[in-house]
């Protein structure tokens, strides 16, 4: 668990990164309808939940920069027996008051009366210009001299993790652990995707997660060709592979891990190949990963490899840097190397700084390196053997003082490791 010390110091650096004069809005997430009066089980912002590590919505939090100090204002829902009752209990007003270190605590009520006293004589306003205007428009309303967006602020922050953030995505990723590893061994047992996602689903809940980081993908053969599948819904066929492409979040905290593995348990010599292929590459990337690297260093490498093995698989024709030129190894390997991961699977932190600079690999940053190859069953372009397989394997990688750590190097990846759970 992260400490209320350490959420008071990530409210002390936001503020020294403001300017003079100023002040910070930051927004709880609003309860999200599912159908008529009912709702989504409630996920605070993430940026809130960074600055707060508070999970109740109708919740604000208020930075006010003067010339000579610094407050800190956090507005919260009041206590109210009638609404607790259907929707269960609130800390309120006094309680917040025990628990979080700020200047004050405020009912959610007074927001506008108090903001209105805050803002006075204030030439800059900061919150999330992703968020709905209407709430910012109470704000908006005051002539400031320039708005500001604090989720870039924030962002920046949260690109390098603490030791106790990086212990809370280990722990997201050992329950994924478990997840996977149930998967592999039932795969030969079920008949449909949905009995995987609804055992990958069981197990986040079994070891203490309360919910998925991101929609779960379980897609057999050609249903991995579509990188955002998330029917789930199809026969398992045997002979083909399934791609399971599924993590947990605990905490707010998130893992992003990608397996494909064997209906029947087995690989096939085709499989084989183009797996092998992918794993060396992926493993290739991850040793390249030390303080100093650039993310687009790795998509290069990983283009490079991947189109080399594409070729002497028969997959591409022709020479690797003409290919890569004519931008061909694309229609096999569409996307990204890999992405920052932490609150968010895919974490709000940019790639680029102020200046519009790659940001380099920096200790206590954790992306994600994921290669994969995707063959439609349709593409008569490329050796029978290899339509209709999609293959993706991703792990979780923290960037050390000199190298990387492996967070997710437990959960079975070899053909040889794989094949091992299958038939147990």
């Amino acid at each position: 668990m992260i400490k209320e010390s350490e959420y008071q110091k990530r409210r002390e650096l936001l503020a020294k990164k403001l300017a003079k004069n100023s002040l910070a809005v930051l927004f709880s997430t609003d309860n999200k309808t599912r159908s008529n009066d009912t709702n989504y089980p409630y996920r605070q912002n993430s940026n809130f939940y960074y600055l707060t590590g508070f999970k109740e919505d109708n919740s604000c939090l208020v930075i006010v920069k003067n010339k000579k100090d610094t407050k800190s204002i956090l507005f919260v829902q009041h206590k109210d027996e009638v609404y607790e009752l259907w929707n269960g209990k609130r800390l309120g007003e006094i309680e917040a008051k025990k628990i979080f270190s700020v200047d004050s605590v405020v009912v959610s009520k007074d927001f506008k009366k108090s903001i209105k006293e805050l803002s006075k004589d204030k030439k800059y306003l900061y919150y999330d210009f992703g968020e709905k205007l209407s709430k910012a428009k109470k704000l908006l309303k005051k002539s400031f001299k320039a708005h500001r967006n604090i989720a870039s602020l924030i962002g920046e922050m949260r690109l390098v993790k603490s030791k106790s953030e990086i212990k809370l995505i280990k722990k997201a990723i050992n329950i994924t652990k478990e997840a996977h590893h149930e998967a592999i061994s039932l795969n030969k047992k079920h008949k449909n995707e949905y009995e995987l996602l609804a055992s990958i689903e069981y197990n986040f809940k079994k070891y203490g997660a309360y919910s998925d980081a991101y929609t779960s993908i379980v897609a057999c053969g050609d249903s991995a060709n579509t990188l955002h599948y998330i029917s789930n819904d199809k026969p398992l066929v045997d002979g083909e592979l399934i791609l399971i492409d599924a993590g947990c979040e605990y905490e707010y905290y998130a893992s992003d891990i990608t397996r494909t593995i064997p209906v029947n348990g087995k690989f096939s010599k085709a499989q084989k190949d183009l797996y092998n292929m992918i794993i060396d590459t992926q493993y290739k990337i991850i040793k390249m990963i030390k303080p100093g690297v650039l993310r687009t260093d790795l998509q290069k490498e990983a283009e490079i490899l991947l189109t080399k093995g594409m070729i002497r698989l028969g997959i591409l024709k022709g020479t690797y840097k003409k290919l890569i030129k004519r931008q061909e190894h694309k229609k096999y390997y569409p996307h990204g190397i890999g992405h920052w991961m932490g609150l968010d699977v895919h974490d709000e932190a940019p790639y680029l700084d102020a200046d519009k600079k790659e940001i380099v690999l920096k200790k206590g940053m954790v992306l994600t390196i994921e290669p994969g190859i995707y063959i439609s069953k349709d593409d008569m372009n490329v050796p029978k053997r290899f339509r209709g397989i999609g293959i993706r394997i991703e792990d979780d990688i923290l960037v050390t003082k000199k190298s990387y750590k492996n967070l997710s190097s437990e959960i079975a990846k070899t053909i040889k490791e794989i094949e091992n759970i299958s038939f147990k």
